[in-house]
């Protein structure tokens, strides 16, 4: 593998696309990359969809999940669900190559993501904190402390590149959440931004997160990319 320097990630705009192809699209993408290609993060909102970890229990599909597709993937963790007004970014990086802070082991990873979504929480004056043994953020204080607001489901290969990613919730119909248990949590309670009373354009939180993304990962961002 290459000890020079990597190339700046890509942040490429994939605007509002369907699951599967775009889940066909990672696999290919980490299949042809070889040790100089450059990292890419992809900002993509998604049509109504469920998705289901390698070990999901399709018994976490509820009432009215029916009206829903679902989608067998191969990240890790339960039944989640994305739908528009969610913030969704997938991180197709190399865990493996020298960047400024060193190579990265999965935990480390997983930690910066999660760290990186709790700041852009905080930027909008939202409390956000993870709970042990329950991948995500959750909400930290108010009524509704202990509600996800975030979840993650990564797929790291054995050569240490990874693809799937985050999602934030914005401003979404909640219902769907209503009709799985989340990420195999059986009442677990799902919100958004909006419902905690932040209005803010979709846009502006998918950059956010996206730069944050990018500086906790330590990997210099080029400019926009034009949508696959």
């Amino acid at each position: 593998m290459s000890t020079n320097r990597p190339e700046p990630a890509v942040i490429r705009h994939l605007g509002q696309a369907d699951y599967e192809p775009t889940f066909a699209a990672m696999r290919a993408f980490t299949d042809a990359r070889t040790a100089d290609t450059p990292d890419e993060l992809w900002i993509v909102e998604h049509p109504p969809v469920y998705t289901l970890g390698l070990g999901a229990d399709r018994g976490h599909l509820l009432g009215g999940a029916a009206q829903i597709p679902v989608v067998q993937t191969d990240r890790g963790g339960e039944v989640t669900f994305h739908g528009p007004g969610q913030v969704v970014i997938y991180l197709l990086m190399d865990l493996r190559r020298n960047k400024p802070g060193g190579k990265l082991y999965a935990r480390q990873f997983v930690h910066k993501i999660e760290q990186a979504i709790i700041d852009v929480l905080a930027a909008y004056n939202l409390g956000g904190e993870r709970i042990d043994g329950a991948p995500g953020i959750y909400v930290a204080a108010g009524p509704k402390r202990g509600a996800k607001i975030a979840a993650l489901g990564l797929k790291v290969r054995g050569n240490g590149c990874t693809y799937h990613g985050v999602s934030l919730n914005v401003a979404m119909d909640l219902a769907p959440f209503t009709w799985i248990n989340p990420c195999g949590y059986a009442g677990l309670e799902t919100i958004d931004m909006r419902s905690l009373g932040i209005v803010v354009p979709l846009a502006d939180v998918q950059l956010a997160l996206a730069n944050e993304l990018v500086r906790q990962l330590d990997a210099a961002a080029q400019p926009e990319a034009a949508a696959a």
